[in-house]
């Protein structure tokens, strides 16, 4: 081969060489952006909730007789409408209307004339809300003051239908929601741009994470910039940048989180959720049960023919005894991680039910280097 084709093939051979242990270390840690483990403290959502009326129901609202609060609620909107009902209280026996509560949760930064999601529940005796309009209904914050005004047609997303002897009922026809169907009439006072610190609050609070955290941004912004007070907080010291140029930035920056090892157990539906720094020492394990069957199998006797005998029933009792006796002793060796773990389990043939006991278990012995939540 000529001389000359031979550097540059050299060259191809190794830059091939040194590529393949980089792509064996690549990383396998997960990286995710601050702004999905972390909240900006001061910024968050605030409740309404709200007293009214849905009209329109198809007979199914309440009974006006017994829900007293529907009857004065319905008196007092007529009056304000101008119809005095007063005198004929006893005559009202309308059953398309409901009271209901309403909520909603006001955004941060909401403006006002912005749109926001309520949910509308049934507070008498009302089977069915579909079909219904919530009336003009104001929505009040914490502090008693109206934030928000909901009014309109309400979905529920339910199916009911009744006949003289069945009922079927898909979903709650009772709570429904309006989409967009509150109006923001006033605001919460919030100025970003007049704190020159602000603190991260972490979601799932970790020292770890925190400090990590604090470096990523440092790093990108500028020493010193942020540092962890605690497990939970980051404070962050902008001095004279530009607040929402800055934390713009800082969100999308993606650190490591480290999660505490533990092992959470709902004995209720028998669901085991395990985190990926669970560790056991040494341990071994051997599962089984012992296990009593009877089946009781009764025989008709009857005589021979032409014999004064009588016909009587033989009892045939079968007794079956399982005590696993093939059930082995697994040992899981020191330090393994959650893959070994339940590997190691899944190979002894134990069952959720099985594993919720062999872990708390275990626990006892001191050999689950986790923390058990038990549900």
């Amino acid at each position: 081969m000529p001389r000359q084709f031979l550097a540059p093939l050299a060259v191809a051979l190794l830059g091939a060489l040194l590529l393949v242990p980089l792509l064996g270390a690549a990383p396998v840690a997960a990286q995710v952006r601050i702004k999905d483990i972390a909240d900006l403290e001061g910024v968050r959502d605030n409740q309404l909730l709200g007293y009214g009326l849905v009209v329109g129901l198809n007979g199914t609202g309440d009974q006006i007789d017994s829900a007293v609060f529907t009857r004065e609620s319905l008196i007092g909107m007529l009056e304000r409408l101008g119809v005095n009902t007063r005198d004929q209280v006893g005559k009202l026996k309308t059953k398309n209307v409901a009271a209901v509560m309403v909520t909603a949760n006001l955004p941060a930064f909401a403006r006002t004339g912005s749109r926001i999601d309520i949910a509308v529940s049934a507070l008498g005796d009302a089977k069915d809300l579909t079909g219904g309009t919530l009336l003009v209904t104001s929505l009040l914050a914490a502090d008693g003051e109206v934030y928000a005004v909901a009014q309109g047609a309400l979905t529920t997303g339910a199916i009911a239908a009744r006949g003289a002897a069945a009922s079927v009922t898909r979903g709650v026809p009772t709570s429904g929601r309006i989409a967009n169907g509150a109006t923001v009439e006033r605001e919460v006072g919030y100025q970003l741009g007049n704190h020159p610190t602000l603190r991260l609050g972490l979601r799932n609070p970790d020292l770890t994470t925190a400090l990590r955290m604090a470096a990523a941004i440092n790093h990108a912004v500028g020493a010193g910039t942020a540092h962890a007070t605690d497990p939970r907080t980051v404070a962050v010291d902008l001095g004279s940048r530009d607040v929402i140029t800055t934390l713009a930035q800082i969100e999308e920056l993606r650190v490591e989180p480290d999660n505490a090892a533990i092992v959470v157990i709902d004995e209720a539906s028998g669901t085991i959720v395990m985190g990926a720094n669970v560790r056991v020492s040494t341990v071994a394990i051997a599962q089984g049960n012992l296990t009593i069957r009877v089946t009781e199998t009764p025989e008709v006797s009857q005589p021979g023919p032409l014999s004064n005998g009588t016909t009587t029933t033989v009892p045939r009792t079968n007794i079956q005894v399982d005590d696993a006796r093939d059930k082995r002793l697994g040992i899981l060796h020191g330090n393994i991680t959650l893959r070994d773990l339940v590997g190691g389990l899944n190979s002894l043939g134990v069952g959720p039910r099985d594993m919720i006991t062999i872990l708390q278990s275990i626990k006892a012995a001191g050999a689950l280097q986790a923390e058990m939540q038990v549900r």
